[in-house]
């Protein structure tokens, strides 16, 4: 069964234009949820990964049992403020407005292979500042991963450009 079958699409949300690729259709089955988590996890049991880092908050959802099946641990990477302990973080610019990251100052050792995570990839403003977050810290990334691409937006081609793999289970193009 294709996952993209199970991504629901919300036209014109949040902004008039915009086609929203919706995981929560897919989460919600549980053979979807499965085979989602098992692919990413097949991916990447040989690749040596010392954390699985997610990005608030569905890469939370996506991570976290990646992180268990490659028994490996887990960290989220947060907006601000949410974290208790000291933190580092990084300001980014959106397609309207700016906003932040923020990451525990302890979570990333220098030398850490880190698997990046999170739902889906479309400017990658985010994932670009997690990147940069990350490597701050000393820890080397060695994929970004994606339930979700839109090519069209240009997010994994900035990520390549910071010398970053991308990877991703679906594409949707064209929107």
């Amino acid at each position: 069964m294709p996952i993209k079958s199970l991504i629901r699409t919300i036209p014109h949300y949040p902004h008039k234009g915009i086609m929203f690729r919706d995981i929560t259709t897919l989460l919600k089955d549980p053979i979807g949820l499965r085979t989602t988590i098992q692919e990413i996890t097949k991916r990447y049991q040989t690749y040596s990964i010392d954390k699985v880092i997610g990005i608030e908050s569905r890469g939370f959802i996506i991570g976290a049992p990646v992180a268990y099946q490659l028994e490996t641990g887990f960290v989220p990477i947060r907006k601000p403020n949410k974290l208790p302990a000291q933190t580092i973080g990084r300001d980014y610019q959106l397609e309207y407005g700016n906003d932040r990251i923020e990451i525990h100052a302890d979570a990333v050792q220098p030398g850490d292979r880190v698997l990046l995570v999170d739902d889906l990839i479309a400017t990658g403003g985010t994932a670009e500042a997690a990147v940069r977050l990350i490597r701050e810290m000393g820890g080397e990334v060695v994929e970004c991963c994606f339930v979700i691409d839109l090519p069209d937006v240009g997010g994994r081609t900035r990520l390549e450009k910071m010398n970053c793999k991308v990877f991703s289970l679906c594409k949707f193009e064209g929107d």
